[in-house]
């Protein structure tokens, strides 16, 4: 893939990334420094009710 050389968004110096955003040693540092460890969550599924029943629905015979 072809690059282009431009400023670091981030620290401003040039930088020649296939992709624009920060360069190597910025994503390095903000890697070290913002990064985590990726959470497992487990969450139940609860089906959102966007109609309510009516009356004549919930009637029983």
């Amino acid at each position: 893939m072809p690059t282009d050389t431009f400023a670091c968004p981030r620290c401003g110096s040039q930088t020649d990334e296939t992709y624009y955003g920060p360069c190597a040693s910025c994503r390095a540092e903000l890697r070290a420094t913002m990064g985590g460890d990726a959470k497992d969550l487990s969450v139940e599924y609860e089906p959102k009710m966007n109609v309510t029943p009516n009356a004549v629905a919930l009637k029983d015979d």
